[in-house]
């Protein structure tokens, strides 16, 4: 018994010596890039993160056959996050300093003039549901006066792009349709990039009628959305629910209708059909059905088909560069000159940040201070700020330019002063 106590002893040391020199090893980064079905994996990522808010060339500017790649991690650190919600991990914490205040008009006019075109997230940015937040209008009204292009991109699929003008007007904000892009228009576009049309197949939606919307308008036959609300499976001996096998891809955006039908629907189509497609409008965890509190987001549908496929989605919604590209290329616009506006760490300011743009979290959404000042928060924005409210200060009875209280309320300014490996996870 004591020879067969000190072999173990002596195998255990050994194993605990073997750990203790692996997690010395220094760790890189393997990414998956995605394209309609097909794969490359490879790609370590550094960057350099300067003091002020400037950073390196984060991007890997990655297209195949002219569509994004859509970056998806395979890493086993990456695997323990249930829903694959994109977050930016780093090797060395220590490399990420606390973000300062900045608490004059100095540096916030430095940031303006340093952008000609603000990126707005929606939800949590510019209204809560419903609500519009306050101080909106003078906002824009304002940076439109100093020359400033505005766009508007949101993740929430529920609308397509004329359902959000809508919206807009509704909230009395005067947009022009091409201000304003959604995922739902993201994900036809991906289709419409990869000729899907031309395979003669369907497209099967869980989600609202946004994405119904914007594949009409470019002639994708599409089923499911809305109709299949209230749809139910029958629990008895022989019963199996039938699906198309013509269909191709499918698209799963926030549905606030989402029932058992429509995951076995859905998952019998990625796992049946050969080469079907499982698209992603967004994975934001958490989302604004109204200003009360915060609801359930498109994360939780996907990650009920990626519990029963097995299988990662293509993400086209933010942080993906899909949106991104399309506004770059449409309008001539240069990355280093736009600002992204947003009030999540995940998509919007990873968004900004990996996609070569400036990035501003705003607290008036989903991330307040203490999670941004969080040791465990490895994703810095370049500032952030309390709200985008341009008239807050000036009710309280400060004095001062307009331009020293617009956008940038007690603004700060984040710096990271060492280079650091990032992982998207």
């Amino acid at each position: 018994a004591p020879r067969k106590l000190s072999f173990a002893l002596t195998l255990l040391a050994g194993a605990i010596a073997s750990v203790m020199w692996l997690s010395q090893r220094p760790v890189a980064a393997t990414s998956t890039y995605v394209r309609a079905g097909l794969s490359r994996v490879g790609a370590t990522r550094s960057s350099h993160r300067l003091g002020g808010g400037l950073r390196g060339d984060l991007r890997s500017q990655s297209n195949f056959n002219g569509l994004p790649l859509m970056r998806m991690t395979t890493s086993s650190q990456q695997k323990r996050n249930l829903l694959g919600r994109a977050s930016l991990s780093t090797v060395n914490s220590a490399a990420v300093a606390t973000p300062q205040k900045v608490d004059n008009s100095a540096k916030a006019k430095e940031l303006l003039d340093s952008v000609d075109t603000i990126i707005f997230d929606c939800d949590g940015v510019i209204w809560k549901g419903d609500t519009l937040i306050d101080g909106i209008p003078e906002t824009l009204d304002y940076l439109r006066s100093q020359g400033k292009t505005v766009y508007f991109v949101t993740n929430n699929a529920r609308k397509s792009r004329a359902g959000y003008k809508k919206k807009f007007d509704s909230l009395g904000l005067q947009i022009s349709p091409e201000e304003v892009l959604s995922s739902s228009f993201a994900a036809a576009a991906y289709l419409d990039k990869a000729n899907f049309k031309l395979s003669g197949k369907s497209v099967y939606v869980i989600g609202d009628v946004g994405i119904g919307e914007e594949l009409d308008l470019l002639g994708i036959p599409w089923t499911g959305g809305p109709a299949d609300m209230g749809k139910t499976i029958e629990l008895k001996s022989g019963y199996k629910l039938e699906h198309d096998s013509n269909i191709g891809a499918v698209i799963c955006g926030f549905d606030y209708g989402i029932n058992y039908y429509k995951i076995q629907y859905a998952q019998l189509c990625i796992n049946e059909n050969p080469g079907c497609l499982f698209i992603a409008t967004n994975l934001d965890a958490l989302t604004h059905l109204t200003d009360a509190q915060e609801w359930a987001g498109n994360g939780a549908m996907v990650g009920a088909l990626k519990g029963c496929t097995g299988k990662e989605p293509i993400v086209v919604g933010k942080p993906s560069p899909l949106l991104i590209d399309y506004l770059v290329s449409k309008h001539g616009l240069k990355k280093d000159r736009i600002l992204m506006v947003g009030d999540r760490l995940d998509t919007d300011i990873v968004f900004g940040n990996e996609n070569g743009l400036k990035s501003c979290l705003t607290l008036t959404g989903v991330t307040s201070e203490q999670k941004l000042m969080s040791p465990e928060n490895k994703i810095t924005p370049d500032v952030y700020v309390d709200s985008i409210n341009a008239s807050e200060d000036r009710q309280q009875g400060h004095t001062g330019s307009k331009l020293e209280h617009i956008s940038l309320h007690t603004c700060t300014c984040a710096r990271v002063h060492a280079e650091s490996t990032l992982i998207m996870s």
